[in-house]
């Protein structure tokens, strides 16, 4: 295996949480199909959401390396670029590419995240490991297969830590999951022991939390787009310090006054109940068919439902009524200006106006050309916002974990449509089989809109042949992308 940091003795007890999730990691095996399966529709999905990604100049201006024209012999590569890095810029690079059109997987609990941000460490210490093994003779190389344990592994820890830790309700940004759970998986493949893995953990708990800030008016910015990435990349830049002989720090959580708990959680305790297994990729949301915050996907469904009955009406619509949960209330529910495409797509009744005027929603209509459309915020303003507690209640359900949305347009006529309500998005689980020829269709459109038709083409049959790419080393997945 790659090159092992040396080890040292604890000196202290250990912070029970550091020896779960390392206990988890290196111990428990991953046997679900259902997991692996999943986790191999996640992989190619993430892929499809960097090359959407690399259509857009803001985001494309953010990769690469540090210094212009620099380059890393045996390096990572960004796939679906030119770009051979440094892992913990590949992994930034990634990790915003995939984050960057909201239009990556979902899960949701107190907290909200996308765990396959973590990919961006996944696969650029995957590449970079693989490629010095090659390098050096060595035949034991990563493989495909072993990405997906990975990711398995790492939508747990961070989904099962988002089910019962409302770290936004201290202000706090849940992308501090996904440098947990990416520093625990990397270390892994980077050949740490479990002190180690409890060592990287530990400089995670360090770094603190970041701020929701950019996330809500008046600061909401483009800085969410690639949060996640430097998230995951922070987390490989420290397993490389604990690879270079970093130690642990046994009780970076719960020392009185200067642990995490105290300083950032007023003494509350991090949970993490039950066993940590593969429930949070067998249950994972993805996104399918709209780029939109997945608390509105329900929504912008109901809207696309009512688009024929309201289609040259727009002037007649006297109300909007939406209904919805609370975690949407909290995020989404957003009145007046709305100043750039951050702001819009995490706005509930933008995303809803546009449904109802164009029966569609695409990345484009978050656009500052786009948005001048007069009837946009018109509409918007005749929108009545309120929270069902059936809907938040449904939400928190561990046998439903339904993501409710209901609209009614009323007419100044006094006419009105139907209540549309839909309770699962076509990303749910219940609703997994409706949802993979979209997904497929999505990954599709991708690699046909990206690579030439032979590469193309290859990259194609990669969805309906899992098994064939299993035993590939990542360097060779890799190649086939770049």
């Amino acid at each position: 295996m790659f090159v092992k940091p040396s080890s040292y003795q604890i000196k202290a007890e250990v912070d029970d949480l550091l020896i779960k999730i390392a206990d988890y990691v290196h111990d428990y095996e991953v046997t679900s199909d259902l997991a692996l399966k999943t986790a191999y529709w996640s992989l190619l999905d993430s892929l499809a959401c960097i090359l959407l990604a690399l259509k857009e100049p803001q985001c494309v201006q953010l990769l690469g390396p540090i210094l212009p024209d620099s380059k890393v012999p045996l390096g990572a590569r960004v796939p679906g670029t030119r770009f051979e890095l440094d892992p913990v810029k590949v992994a930034f690079d990634i990790g915003t590419c995939i984050r960057w059109l909201d239009y990556n997987d979902t899960w949701l609990g107190l907290e909200w995240g996308h765990p396959s941000d973590n990919l961006g460490g996944i696969l650029a210490v995957s590449d970079y490991v693989n490629r010095v093994m090659k390098n050096e003779q060595d035949k034991s190389s990563l493989t495909v297969y072993d990405v997906l344990v990975a990711m398995v592994k790492a939508y747990e820890i961070q989904g099962v830590l988002a089910l019962e830790n409302a770290f936004n309700q201290m202000g706090l940004d849940h992308v501090i999951l996904v440098k947990v759970a990416t520093a625990a998986v990397v270390s892994k493949l980077l050949g740490f022991d479990k002190t180690q893995t409890m060592a990287v953990l530990s400089e995670v708990w360090l770094d603190g939390a970041p701020l929701r800030a950019y996330r809500h008016f008046p600061n909401t910015g483009p800085r969410k787009s690639w949060a996640a990435g430097d998230a995951t990349s922070r987390a490989v830049s420290l397993a490389w310090l604990v690879k270079q002989g970093e130690p642990l720090y046994p009780r970076v959580l719960t020392t009185e006054r200067w642990g995490f708990f105290d300083v950032f959680l007023q003494g509350k305790p991090i949970k993490l109940e039950g066993t940590l297994n593969n429930y949070v990729m067998e249950n994972i949301l993805f996104k399918v068919a709209y780029p939109a915050e997945f608390h509105a996907q329900t929504a912008i469904e109901c809207a696309i439902q009512l688009f024929p009955l309201v289609k040259g009406k727009w002037e007649d619509i006297a109300k909007v009524e939406l209904t919805t949960q609370a975690s949407a209330m909290r995020i989404i529910h957003k009145e007046g200006l709305l100043y750039n495409y951050a702001d819009r797509d995490h706005c509930l009744q933008y995303i809803v106006a546009v449904g109802l005027l164009c029966g569609e929603l695409k990345p484009e209509y978050y656009s500052d050309q786009f948005a001048k459309d007069p009837r946009i915020d018109l509409l918007r303003s005749k929108m009545l916002v309120k929270e069902a507690n059936t809907f938040s209640q449904d939400y928190l359900d561990p046998e439903k974990r339904s993501i409710a949305n209901a609209v009614q347009v009323f007419f100044r006529d006094g006419t009105e449509t139907d209540k549309v309500v839909v309770h699962y998005p076509l990303g749910h689980k219940r609703r997994r089989q409706e949802a993979e020829p979209f997904l497929k269709e999505k990954y599709f459109q991708a690699i046909l809109g990206h690579y030439p038709a032979k590469q193309a083409d290859i990259l194609s049959r990669w969805w309906d042949n899992p098994k064939e790419n299993l035993s590939l080393p990542v360097s060779q997945f890799i190649d086939y992308l770049v």
